[in-house]
């Protein structure tokens, strides 16, 4: 189902830029299918910032799709870009792989007990199976394929021909000082090389040398890096003569029959625009800044024949608790760390929720579960016709798309509830599944794959990001201590509360039953509301479940107490508790 019946409802920012998308097409390219792209570098973990290149030009494709139209949405894997530097924190890598540095991606061998064949294919692989659970149709096109194979052989020596037009677009910024920048607070080691972005954007121009300016650069046939230098070049003969500073290799080739080697990155990427047909691409910050890849690139498209893309500069995605992303950073989550403990759905509603040029955070703390409480809401929102009319598009984008549904979670439990019960029973799957089917006993599960996959991945969030000192630990025995220190009120609190668990034992029950001992004890009805209850009740609250967490696992604080008594059963509650 569209979820827009006709471009004129622009709901949202998918569907503002679905319209623009739509009529520049028609200007450009009547009647041809509308072309959106992303750019990737394999040349590390491909990040969750990463992600956000190829999310924006998704979500607006699928909504063209959604309307009946044609569209291509490509996916250009970079993968003979030069190897630039080690990145950090990826196993079975250290600085001895330097020796690599400026060789392409491809000539790279991939990590150590990788089952690919090269580098990049390496990282690239982990982002196609994240890419396919997220439902995103694209067409990837790598890059080495179309160097080596000859395709842009005729752009290649148009760009020759014409060098002297592209130097001269280039030497506008080359002498500008780029003006400072004021920042809001001082950037850390992690958010300079975020801003960096892939590197592309700073690497050589082709910068004018003795022999003039050129903006192709072959790979050297001795070492194959890229620390060539052009010497000489024959418009008419194609000759192209060029030495190795890395290796002192030289040799004179023609360029009508040559393939190894690409030009640079900012006649490059316009290039792309014009031999492509792009109408949308969206650039990250480090591309879109005065005179950078995507400015300078507006104007070099032209000498390619073909016109910049439209598309939005967007923001950097962070992580809860930790500095802005880079993909040259040991440790930084991808989609397929994301992956492991939220649903699809969620993440793509992260970033369709958002516009391009706003920054937000992407959970994989404690927030996760505040995350998944709001997208649960909105979800009963949406099926009680009462979400405002944006929110159901980004709702919509973010549990399927123009191809169908995404795969979910038959009986989606909430997520901080999963997670406590994945804590306490550490593994045992039947232990869970008894307590899961006490939630709601008028409709308890009949296995626990009614619970998959949201299941797993709160059990994954569990095992992998929630401190071991953290973990929920019930105690074998009863604190006979404790018991026996408590005054009267505390012991008419734990008699209450001991009362009333077969009458209450479900999720909802238990839920009204703890918060209600405290009320009772006071003289208030259990029904009674917090605005009917003196401030105080609030207090008598957080003593009282302070302390039912001592007497059951022995901490101020845990998970939360209704999903707590569950998966301790009411036997053992009852002894604990002092029965």
């Amino acid at each position: 189902m569209p979820i827009v019946a006709q471009s004129t409802e622009t709901i949202d920012w998918v569907s503002r830029f679905a319209d623009e998308v739509i009529e520049e097409s028609e200007r450009r390219a009547p009647n041809k299918p509308v072309v959106v792209a992303s750019g990737l570098s394999p040349s590390g973990p491909i990040h969750l910032g990463n992600l956000r290149e190829v999310m924006t030009p998704h979500l607006v494709a699928d909504e063209i799709r959604r309307r009946g139209r044609q569209v291509r949405h490509l996916i250009s894997w970079d993968d003979y870009d030069r190897y630039r530097k080690v990145p950090a924190g990826i196993a079975g890598v250290d600085e001895s792989w330097a020796e690599h540095i400026g060789k392409p991606l491809t000539s790279v061998p991939a990590p150590e007990g990788s089952p690919y064949s090269n580098w990049s294919e390496h990282f690239k692989a982990a982002m196609v199976d994240s890419l396919a659970e997220m439902g995103v149709e694209f067409d990837g096109i790598s890059q080495t394929e179309q160097y080596t194979s000859g395709v842009y052989r005729e752009q290649i020596l148009h760009a020759m021909r014409h060098r002297a037009d592209i130097d001269a677009v280039l030497a506008q910024y080359r002498t500008k000082p780029k003006a400072a920048k004021k920042q809001q607070k001082p950037l850390d080691e992690a958010e300079l090389e975020a801003a960096e972005g892939s590197g592309a954007a700073a690497e050589d121009d082709g910068s004018s040398g003795s022999a003039g300016y050129f903006p192709y650069k072959p790979y050297c046939g001795g070492c194959e890096k890229d620390l060539t230098t052009v010497t000489a070049y024959d418009d008419d003969t194609t000759e192209l003569s060029y030495v190795c500073t890395a290796c002192g290799f030289s040799e004179t080739v023609r360029l009508s029959e040559f393939n190894r080697g690409k030009l640079v990155w900012k006649v490059d990427w316009p290039m792309r625009w014009a031999y492509e047909g792009v109408i949308f691409e969206p650039s990250g910050v480090d591309h879109s800044s005065p005179g950078s890849s995507f400015q300078v690139g507006g104007q070099i498209v032209g000498i390619f024949g073909g016109e910049q893309p439209i598309g939005p500069m967007y923001a950097f995605v962070g992580i809860s608790g930790m500095a802005k992303m880079s993909s040259s950073k040991g440790g930084v989550p991808t989609p397929a760390d994301a992956l492991k403990i939220m649903e699809p759905q969620l993440l793509r509603w992260l970033y369709a929720r958002r516009r391009p040029n706003q920054s937000f955070k992407i959970a994989f703390d404690q927030e996760i579960q505040r995350l998944y409480d709001e997208w649960d809401k909105l979800g009963a929102k949406v099926a009680d016709d009462s979400a405002l009319p944006g929110d159901v598009a980004a709702y919509t984008r973010a549990t399927g798309t123009a191809a169908g549904p995404l795969p979910a979670t038959a009986r989606p439990l909430p997520y901080r509830t999963l997670a406590s019960v994945a804590d306490i029973t550490a593994g045992h799957r039947d232990q869970a599944l008894r307590i899961l089917s006490d939630l709601d006993p008028a409709h308890p599960l009949a296995s626990l794959e009614e619970a998959r996959p949201r299941y797993d991945k709160a059990e994954a969030w569990i095992n992998t990001y929630v401190p071991a000192d953290q973990r929920t630990i019930v105690r074998e025995e009863p604190d006979v201590d404790l018991l026996k220190s408590l005054d009267e009120k505390a012991q008419h609190s734990l008699r209450l509360l001991l009362d009333g668990l077969d009458q209450h034992w479900s999720l909802d029950g238990l839920t009204h039953h703890v918060y209600g001992v405290p009320k009772v004890q006071a003289g208030f009805s259990a029904d009674a509301t917090p605005k009917e209850l003196p401030p105080e009740i609030k207090t008598a609250q957080r003593s009282f479940f302070a302390l039912l967490y001592h007497l059951l696992v022995g901490r101020d604080t845990g998970p939360r107490l209704p999903t707590l008594l569950l998966a301790v059963g009411q036997d053992r509650v009852r002894r604990l508790l002092g029965e």
